[in-house]
């Protein structure tokens, strides 16, 4: 059995696929979830597990009506895309540098955002419903418009890479910007509030959740619906722009067909059927993987990345995980590395070579194969991915 049934004594089970043991902080985390009323026949860990707010990341958290806004997280709908090209290696010859600069010119990356609107932008169905949203946010509507189509900061990335064939494929890291954020900034305040007013007892006041029925809880899953809708969107642009650079310098500007196109969160929450009970599915750092689905796992700058297809395992409520995992913090990683170890562990990588992303060096994740053996019952690996070129936010 790929997994096993931790030994602690919690109201539900906790099943974990990680290779590592739990810390003591990791472990009364995963504690504090399985002591609430209201999650559904177990928690399951991902093999990228670690640390994070109120629950674990790499946490698949199931639910008979009630959420949990912290457990989702601030960056609602973060997650990968990825599309597969007609294009050969032989034909990035001499044009990398190139291209990364075109990506850099075109993608607002960090706080940067958009000088100039495309009509696809403007054009979002999502607007419509953004007078719906939460008061707190309504004087954001220009900074989210000119966000679609940016980066951001942090652990997001634009990567050119080739498969195992020589194949060519761009992949991109990201999620709902800052308006995703302020969104899950302002429901996880209110359900602190609920929580104190009602005195509720609860093992860490990130847990603070709301219930089906309630103004808070259909408030909260309208805009959580419409941030996930807005991050898998912003990727979507991100992704033409990319596709267009790569289509000038390798097709002549003529656009081709892309032969796979794969868009997933890996921090969002669905309404699902797991064990013909109708839950709320919280993946805090975990992809999607039903036997229809493929999706996206990436390592860390410098190391490999997987284009996967699930297996369907209800164990695991249809989950995989969704990337390496962090071994340490950025502050750490800042403080264990210098730019020489940066430049060492990046050597044939078209990016930036900084003190800037020191706290991004491979060394400071998991290793990517170790995470990828313990979940062959989870996905089935459809590519194995290197990077040529990475732009960081």
């Amino acid at each position: 059995m790929p997994y096993e049934k931790l030994e602690l004594t919690t109201k539900k089970p906790i099943l974990s696929w990680a290779s590592h043991e739990l810390g003591a902080k990791e472990t009364q985390m995963a504690k504090n979830v399985a002591s609430l009323p209201f999650v559904y026949k177990h928690v399951a860990l991902m093999p990228d597990v670690h640390l994070g707010k109120g629950a674990l990341v790499g946490s698949v958290i199931a639910t008979k009506d009630a959420i949990i806004p912290a457990a989702v997280g601030v960056d609602i709908g973060c997650g990968m895309c990825a599309i597969q090209t007609s294009f050969k290696a032989e034909q990035l010859e001499g044009k990398l540098k190139k291209i990364r600069r075109d990506i850099e010119a075109s993608i607002p990356v960090g706080f940067n955002q958009n000088k100039e609107i495309e009509k696809q932008v403007s054009n979002w169905q999502g607007w419509k419903n953004f007078r719906h949203l939460h008061d707190g946010v309504q004087r954001l509507e220009d900074k989210a418009i000119k966000q679609v189509g940016s980066l951001g900061g942090g652990n997001h990335f634009i990567e050119l890479c080739l498969d195992t064939e020589d194949q060519v494929w761009l992949m991109l890291h990201s999620g709902s910007r800052h308006i995703g954020n302020q969104l899950a900034e302002c429901h996880i305040r209110t359900g602190k509030e609920l929580a104190k007013m009602a005195n509720d007892k609860l093992p860490d006041p990130d847990l603070a959740y709301f219930v089906k029925g309630t103004k808070e809880f259909e408030d909260y899953w309208r805009d959580l619906q419409w941030a996930q809708e807005y991050a898998r969107f912003n990727r979507e642009v991100m992704m033409n722009r990319f596709k267009s650079i790569v289509d000038k310098h390798l097709a002549g500007g003529k656009p081709t067909k892309p032969l796979l196109t794969v868009n997933c969160h890996h921090n969002y929450a669905e309404k699902e059927t797991h064990f013909d009970e109708e839950v709320y599915v919280t993946r805090k750092g975990a992809v999607r993987a039903t036997q229809s689905d493929y999706g996206i796992i990436p390592g860390s700058m410098g190391a490999k990345s997987f284009i996967v297809k699930g297996k369907g395992n209800h164990e695991s409520f249809c989950s995989c995980s969704h990337g390496a995992g962090r071994l340490m913090s950025r502050a750490m990683a800042k403080k264990s590395y210098s730019l020489e170890d940066l430049i060492e562990q990046t050597e044939g990588i078209e990016c930036r070579k900084d003190k800037g992303i020191i706290d991004e060096i491979p060394s400071a994740y998991k290793p990517i194969e170790e995470v990828m053996n313990q979940q062959t019952d989870l996905v089935e690996i459809v590519a194995t991915l290197r990077q040529l070129i990475c732009v960081k936010g």
